[in-house]
């Protein structure tokens, strides 16, 4: 009965390893996806207020502080 016992706790390791390897396997390749998302919308983003909303010579983290209204409030104090 001891070898039954021996073989099943092996089998069960490896089962556990090979269930390890595909959860690693999957969260890796969500956080590429997710980056890659985050990554595009950034860019859109970027683009959007460039053409939009960007004055002449203004740079983009400048348009976003003063549409953010950021800017108005350290003018302030």
């Amino acid at each position: 009965m001891s070898k039954f016992v021996e073989a099943n706790e092996k089998i069960a390791e490896k089962v556990v390893e090979g269930y390890k390897k595909i959860e690693n396997g999957v969260v890796e390749g969500y956080k590429k996806i997710e980056t890659g998302v985050v990554e595009g919308f950034e860019k859109v983003s970027d683009k959007c207020v460039e053409v939009l909303f960007a004055k002449e010579g203004e740079s983009v983290e400048d348009a976003k502080k003063r549409l953010s209204g950021k800017q108005c409030n350290e003018n302030r104090k």
